[in-house]
């Protein structure tokens, strides 16, 4: 295996704003290890709206200089000591944790997975951590079953589309919403069983009609503030609303009593409180690389950004110009 180099390429942020604050360099320290962790040079970066909270200010950064990033796939180089739980160099792995936009992140291993064979490059940092997202949402925020109807907004966005296939799997109604008729396609070919374009349409009434009036059991919302209301309006008695993200900003405060009029739900759930211990991180893993191997989850690549050009990703994501997954490539 090649010698690990000193510095490397990777991007960071000194404070929180625009795209403009993502600073490009070739001179960033690779991290040195502590036990339990593994070095890994990184292949494939995913990009994710977490991304963008902390680079606004959203979420707290740690401590500036901060480098983004939540997940990636590569190989790992070298080892740190105590429980690595069987990786070893030379393994091709996926990771979720912090400091992905780089060459090189030293990761723990219990949030190390190896990539199962026959997954083509790209597509491991593709799902990880939408696609996690999307399997615990429809497992535990609302355990979603055969004959359910369920709302999704942004049914072709990253997330969404892998909502969409996991719900057509399970058997469920889904109602997708998007905002052109190219997105509105993309998400019927996803499996969506209807999709409600809302540039053009009223989604409510649209809801309504479709479930004779009784509204959805379960709104997944990673929108946030500019359909909060919305999702609400669109709940049947006893339906649980699941607000995920905030493309759209964060979602105000708001009276409680407001869930009464339909004995309504309400979560604000984060995939990282699913997957804290390393048996629910590797379980959830496995299950969503077996929907990978039987065909039922397709991972729509948008495109592979050099990471030089992250800050033209970060403007293409906040501007709704895409479909699917973003990724990044360290290599330039």
């Amino acid at each position: 295996m090649a010698s690990i180099p000193t510095t490397q390429k990777g991007v960071i942020i000194n404070k929180t704003g625009g795209p403009e604050v993502l600073e490009y360099r070739t001179d960033l320290p690779v991290p040195a290890l502590v036990d339990g962790q593994v070095l890994v040079k990184n292949d494939y970066i995913g990009i994710n709206y977490i991304d963008t909270y902390f680079r606004t200010g959203l979420y707290k950064a740690a401590q500036f200089p901060y480098i983004l990033g939540r997940e990636a796939e590569g190989t790992i180089v070298k080892t740190g000591g105590g429980e690595l739980y069987g990786l070893k160099e030379g393994d091709k792995v996926v990771w979720m944790g912090e400091g992905a936009y780089a060459e090189y992140t030293g990761v723990p291993a219990e949030k190390v997975y190896k990539v199962p064979d026959g997954v083509a490059p790209g597509i491991a940092a593709a799902a990880l951590l939408q696609g996690l997202t999307a399997l615990t949402l429809v497992r535990e925020a609302y355990h979603v079953e055969k004959g359910d109807w369920v709302l999704v907004h942004a049914a072709a966005g990253g997330t969404g589309l892998l909502l969409v296939q996991l719900l057509k799997a399970i058997g469920a109604n889904t109602i997708g919403t998007a905002s052109t008729p190219e997105k509105v396609e993309l998400a019927k070919k996803a499996g969506a069983t209807h999709v409600i374009n809302y540039s053009v349409e009223d989604v409510k009434a649209k809801v309504l009609e479709l479930t004779g009036g009784k509204g959805v059991i379960a709104v997944f919302d990673g929108v946030g503030k500019s359909t909060f209301d919305l999702s609400l309006d669109c709940l049947a008695r006893k339906g649980t609303l699941a607000s995920f993200g905030n493309a759209s900003g964060a979602v105000p405060p708001f009276s409680i009593p407001r869930l009464s009029a339909k004995n309504a739900r309400l979560m604000r759930p984060t995939v990282m409180n699913y997957i804290v211990t390393r048996d629910e991180f590797e379980g959830y893993s496995k299950e969503l690389f077996d929907f990978v191997a039987k065909g039922q989850l397709d991972f729509r690549i948008h495109e592979t950004y050099p990471l030089s050009e992250v800050a033209r990703a970060h403007r293409d994501l906040e501007g709704r110009k895409t479909t699917g997954k973003l990724l990044l490539d360290p290599s330039n």
